[in-house]
């Protein structure tokens, strides 16, 4: 193998300018800032509201640590993500990365296993919308609600990338206007009022469960790092940015900085108002889900509680939006190298129209099913992790593929970048896959064992490996 620092070209295209039809013609029209809202809308800049009482109670009341030791977590992935995009600059993140260090196989597995995060976390998210909307017209269905979030949002994305980011720009404005909203109240109450726990104690813990525990803390992590799954959507626009793949990379970890910045400045403020301690809410786990929207209603008052609620109603729909972009190019990339059928490679305007709405299809059957379930959302939200978990690790095993097994890099390896962060960061995406609902391991497998008899089916098909 060659020990000059190579890049491997898009699989079937040219990298996308100019070329705006046909097979494997994307444009690149995104910039470094268009990049990072698809990143922060995909996550939602108020992602721990659902979660905030859940990892209170976990972690003995130091939650802002638990955001803290995430952030740090998930850079191991940002920065694996960040060494592969320079050197696989494909629309098909994670499954382009595995597929150049790891072999074609792999590959696919990457995609297959990714594929059910970027169909499934869209579909929660236009049911949390359905939901949301619902509660405020209960006259009109939840499915229908989702159903009509699905179709919105589906149509911005078949205009083009560039006008779905643009759109995506607005809302996510909204969004961070109301989160500093929350901000200016919660200390404006702080400061006349006082806080109801010590001002160190979401670091240190509310000392009612005993004396800080590490181990509370690191359990809570492994919820916590749900948080911040699709900050890696932002790969899979590395052949419709302007600036080359460095600008991805650069997107990655600021949004994963921005985000972990958010995250623990909000889980900081709305502790110190949180009237239940973390003993109170480990006790109670009902109350655990409406903790962040309680705390806000009884220090602030109501106008709050609804306007954070109408701001997630409206950001869940804009993340679906980010979602369902992702794994359209997912499903672009796996059909431009003939893992998936060729159709999906096809592209109307430099837009992937038909994987675009082969995703849009799966996700509004997932949400509408599920939004007609009482336990939809609990069922989906189960089984929507598993899945990128799994491609997280073996994008962390294609930095040591690429870099040190196949020596693909300029020079001599470096031996911390490309092996011991990716060993680090493999070993925590493998561990919170072990503390994973049994649920989403089984259907993680069942998942896993479908892609792997698609993947016999298909030997032969894609083009011969670089």
């Amino acid at each position: 193998m060659s020990h000059n620092a190579t890049a491997v070209p898009p699989a079937g295209g040219d990298g996308g300018e100019g070329a705006a039809d046909g097979t494997g013609g994307l444009r690149r029209t995104l910039g470094f800032r268009d990049l990072v809202v698809y990143g922060l809308l995909f996550i939602a800049p108020m992602a721990p509201v659902g979660v905030f009482g859940t990892l209170d109670a976990k972690s003995h009341g130091a939650v802002a640590l638990v955001y803290v030791v995430a952030t740090v977590a998930m850079a191991f992935t940002a920065f694996s993500y960040a060494q592969m995009v320079r050197v696989v600059p494909q629309a098909g993140s994670v499954f382009a990365y595995a597929r150049a260090g790891l072999g074609k196989d792999a590959g696919f597995v990457a995609g297959w296993m990714a594929m059910l995060d970027y169909l499934l976390i869209p579909a929660v998210a236009y049911l949390f919308s359905g939901i949301a909307m619902n509660s405020l017209v209960p006259e009109v269905s939840r499915w229908v609600w989702t159903a009509i979030a699905v179709v919105v949002t589906t149509a911005l994305n078949l205009w083009g990338v560039r006008v779905a980011a643009r759109v995506g720009f607005l809302v996510l404005a909204l969004e961070i206007a109301v989160l500093l909203v929350f901000v200016v109240s919660a200390i404006v109450v702080l400061v006349r009022d006082g806080a109801e726990r010590g001002w160190l104690s979401p670091f240190s813990g509310d000392g009612t469960q005993g004396a800080f525990a590490l181990s509370a803390v690191i359990g809570a992590v492994s919820v916590a790092v749900l948080s911040y799954l699709g900050f890696d959507a932002i790969a899979s626009f590395a052949e419709e940015v302007t600036g080359g793949s460095q600008r991805v990379a650069r997107a990655l970890l600021f949004c994963l900085a921005l985000a972990g910045v958010l995250f623990v400045a909000q889980t900081y403020l709305v502790a110190l108002l949180e009237p239940m301690t973390s003993a109170q809410l480990a006790a109670d786990p009902d109350a655990q889900g409406s903790a962040f929207y309680d705390a806000v209603d009884a220090s602030v008052g109501t106008w709050l509680h609804d306007l954070v609620a109408a701001s997630k109603a409206l950001g869940a729909a804009f993340a679906a939006l980010a979602g369902q972009a992702a794994a359209g190019r997912l499903l672009f990339a796996m059909g431009r190298d003939r893992r998936l059928p060729r159709f999906l490679s096809r592209t109307e305007g430099g837009v992937p129209r038909p994987a675009l709405a082969c995703a849009a299809v799966i996700t509004l059957v997932a949400a509408v099913w599920a939004a007609r379930r009482d336990d939809g959302l609990d069922v989906l939200t189960s089984v929507v992790n598993v899945g990128a978990l799994t491609a997280f690790t073996l994008l962390h095993a294609s930095v040591v593929g690429w870099f040190v097994v196949r020596h693909r890099g300029a020079g001599p390896v470096n031996w911390f970048k490309h092996l011991v962060v990716p060993v680090i960061g493999a070993a925590i995406t493998i561990a919170v896959i072990v503390e994973a609902s049994g649920t989403a391991q089984v259907v993680g497998a069942v998942w896993l064992v479908l892609g792997l008899l698609v993947l016999a089916t298909r030997r032969g098909v894609g083009p011969a490996e670089g």
